[in-house]
């Protein structure tokens, strides 16, 4: 003969067996509650840019070249245009003689307002000699190869950032940020990675960012 638990004794097993599934698997804050999450913010942290700071003034190492007084000084280069300025930068002497020998000389000096890349003798150096010879004596291609590297508007080291239409109707791109600047090894003509030596340099009518490599036209 099977006998029934008296009521009062089933309701408090029930009761006991609800407490313990209750807290039974719980380790979070004492009394067995969780504290509240607003999801998407239990691990965020406060974002920093990664961005260096754009200089205000003429950086690089390249810019150890640069005369402390007299003509070729930033001083002196700011009184004068680009390729007269560039003419007393001892760092640049086979550029003035390529903007010599594609006879534009006056026209980038009476340019008001834009930014020059201008190779250091040491890109010239790296272009093969016999390459080079012959762009010498090719008036149209090393015009085409000049203006290239001339953009329209004074640009700061932050604003060079990004694809410029170029004085050759054609593009070029300087990647980078702060004191790190250059052009893509496929937008040169030695196929190098350029960079950016000595930039943010002031002349009458142009900023100047001097580079290391020369770059290459886009084909017409």
């Amino acid at each position: 003969m099977t006998r029934t638990p008296p009521r009062g004794i089933a309701l408090a097993a029930v009761a006991g067996l609800a407490i313990a599934l209750g807290g039974c698997g719980s380790d979070d804050a004492p009394g067995g509650s969780a504290a509240p999450t607003t999801p998407g913010t239990a691990d965020a942290a406060p974002r920093t840019s990664s961005a260096a700071p754009a200089p205000e003034g003429p950086f690089g190492e390249g810019c150890a070249a640069v005369p402390p007084e007299g003509p070729g000084s930033v001083a002196g280069m700011g009184a004068v245009p680009v390729v007269t300025a560039a003419g007393s930068t001892p760092m640049l002497s086979r550029l003035v003689q390529a903007v010599q020998a594609a006879d534009l000389v006056e026209t980038l000096d009476t340019t008001q307002e834009i930014t020059v890349l201008a190779p250091s003798d040491a890109a010239f150096e790296a272009v093969p000699a016999d390459a080079l010879q012959g762009l010498l004596g090719d008036t149209p291609a090393l015009t085409a190869l000049l203006t290239h590297h001339v953009l329209p508007g004074r640009l700061t080291p932050a604003e060079l950032v990004g694809t410029h239409t170029t004085l050759n109707n054609d593009e070029v791109t300087i990647e980078g940020s702060g004191l790190e600047l250059g052009i893509g090894a496929e937008g040169t003509v030695v196929g190098a990675e350029a960079s950016v030596v000595c930039g943010n340099l002031q002349t009458a009518n142009a900023t100047v960012y001097v580079i290391d490599q020369v770059l290459q036209p886009a084909e017409g």
